[in-house]
């Protein structure tokens, strides 16, 4: 119970300190928290096409970072962030939109914290991770403009 009433604590925090966020300054927090997803994400992409060893604890930290993403990301998105150094589409702000982005953030954590304790060697990384990147991945056919 203590860690959830913490969690709230820092998720209220971290939704106050957004709401305070200019729009730039909105963008340049979630495009620093994307850039650690991709950082943790490229090792555990090689473990996955057998280009480098399993190793446990990188991949527990490639879902520790998931999950502090996926906490902070939803209080991201202010109205004001819509245009600017962002590859997110507009589409997001539709009103049928903010729901399912929040929603599938939300999945990303809880793929990530089940992930954290289904995950014990090889095999299970194996059997669990492509579904937890599959939460990335769904969220950026949807929402993410690709670069030109």
């Amino acid at each position: 119970m203590r860690k959830l009433s913490v969690f709230v604590a820092m998720f209220v925090l971290g939704a106050s300190a957004a709401l305070a966020m200019s729009g730039a300054e909105a963008i340049k927090a979630r495009r620093d928290l994307m850039k650690a997803d991709g950082a943790a994400t490229k090792p555990v992409v090689a473990m996955l096409q057998g280009k480098a060893p399993f190793d446990l604890a990188t991949v527990q930290k490639a879902l520790k970072t998931y999950q502090n993403a996926a906490s902070k990301e939803p209080a991201l998105f202010p109205p004001d962030s819509k245009t600017g150094d962002t590859n997110a589409l507009p589409v997001i702000w539709d009103d049928n939109n903010v729901a399912d982005l929040d929603a599938r953030f939300k999945k990303m954590g809880e793929d990530a914290t089940a992930a954290l304790t289904t995950i014990k060697d090889e095999a299970s990384f194996k059997a669990t991770m492509p579904d937890v990147l599959k939460s990335c991945d769904g969220c950026h056919e949807k929402y993410h403009a690709k670069r030109q």
